[in-house]
């Protein structure tokens, strides 16, 4: 008789880590030289929430996946990577910007200082399994339904800024884990055609989508640009998401975002939503958006969250000061009972990264 599967934890972790820079290579430059002082802290955040699936943005793309790969080298048993070209960077063939040429930044499907910057991808200690992935980057705005692309111009264009996957992960067990990833453009910086918030709107409406049309279960992780309470931008998206019955909110937060909420004041303070879910520090002074609640991992109804948290220490706390130096944003983490097929919560001794 087969004995029975051992239950684990299955940690999922999502990082803005805006490492991004300001042309090709550089960040390959300043992974392999070993001294860049934002490059260690990331590197000392991620070895420390130690997740086992690893949703990274602002990583800039390259064709043999060099900058990638050299940044796995430097984290603990990432056998698994993958990513595809971003549209950030990449020329539109339209033109976006009214201005009658084609060409140029204002006229790229999604902004960037070159083509492949700033893009997404995944590292895992489980099995990626490619063959399944679904990939709706290229996919013209005015094909999703009811969508709210200002004019026809818009609704040629791509409707990612940068990249809309569905990623299958071997989670054991003979169960698939799909996740949905996406990372969507600001809603500001247009003009009165909104057309930047409704294209927020929409890349997270084509997300829902995605997450609805996959076969078992689903986690969204998306760096969405959009706070559900407050901020700027359209939230019917966000809302109809989060109001789905067939995702359940774990609500990740930390202590060290109600304390920086505190300490920075300003537009933190006529905020409506918890402080304690912000996962992003911004700028807090006259008519700048303050801290917020932006990179989100939401696991379909059917998987079972243990723990949940944002790793955001408090000041004076282990990694604080490495946190403040990696990104403005902080890493978002749920943890998942699963029914074995790896080395979980013996490895980790179910530590959470969080407060």
């Amino acid at each position: 008789m087969a004995a029975p599967l051992r239950a684990e934890t299955l940690r999922v972790a999502l990082f803005h880590t805006e490492l991004d820079r300001d042309g090709p290579g550089l960040l390959l430059r300043d992974i392999l030289k070993d001294d860049d002082d934002q490059v260690r802290a990331a590197l000392a955040v991620l070895r420390h929430v130690d997740a086992d699936i690893l949703v990274l943005s602002g990583i800039d793309y390259d064709h043999r996946g060099l900058a990638l790969g050299a940044l796995a080298d430097r984290l603990p048993r990432y056998v698994y990577r993958f990513a595809l070209p971003p549209n950030r960077g990449r020329p539109s063939g339209l033109d976006l910007d009214g201005d009658g040429r084609i060409g140029g930044a204002g006229d790229e499907t999604g902004f960037a200082a070159f083509a492949g910057a700033g893009g997404l991808a995944v590292l895992s200690r489980r099995a990626i399994l490619r063959g399944g992935v679904q990939d709706r980057t290229a996919m013209p705005w005015g094909q999703l339904p009811d969508h709210l692309a200002p004019d026809a111009v818009s609704g040629e264009m791509a409707l990612s800024t940068t990249a809309h996957w569905t990623v299958p992960i071997d989670i054991g067990g003979g169960q698939t884990l799909s996740l949905v990833v996406w990372h969507a453009t600001p809603p500001v910086f247009d003009g009165p055609k909104d057309r930047n918030g409704r294209r927020n709107h929409d890349e997270t409406r084509l997300a829902h989508l995605m997450a609805k049309e996959a076969v078992g279960p689903v986690i969204l992780a998306g760096l969405t640009n959009l706070d559900p309470v407050d901020g700027e931008g359209r939230v019917e998206a966000m809302a109809a998401l989060l109001n789905d019955p067939a995702f359940r909110d774990p609500r990740p937060g930390s202590v060290g975002a109600v304390l920086a909420s505190e300490r920075d004041g300003g537009a933190n303070l006529r905020q409506r939503g918890d402080a304690a879910l912000d996962t992003v520090d911004w700028p807090d002074g006259a008519n700048r958006p303050g801290n917020l609640r932006t990179d989100l991992l939401l696991p379909s109804i059917d998987l079972k969250v243990s723990a949940a948290g944002v790793f955001w220490p408090p000041p004076d706390a282990l990694l604080s000061s490495e946190v403040e130096r990696a990104s403005r944003h902080r890493v978002v983490w749920i943890d998942l009972v699963t029914d074995g097929g790896g080395d979980g919560d013996q490895r980790r001794g179910l530590a959470k990264a969080g407060d």
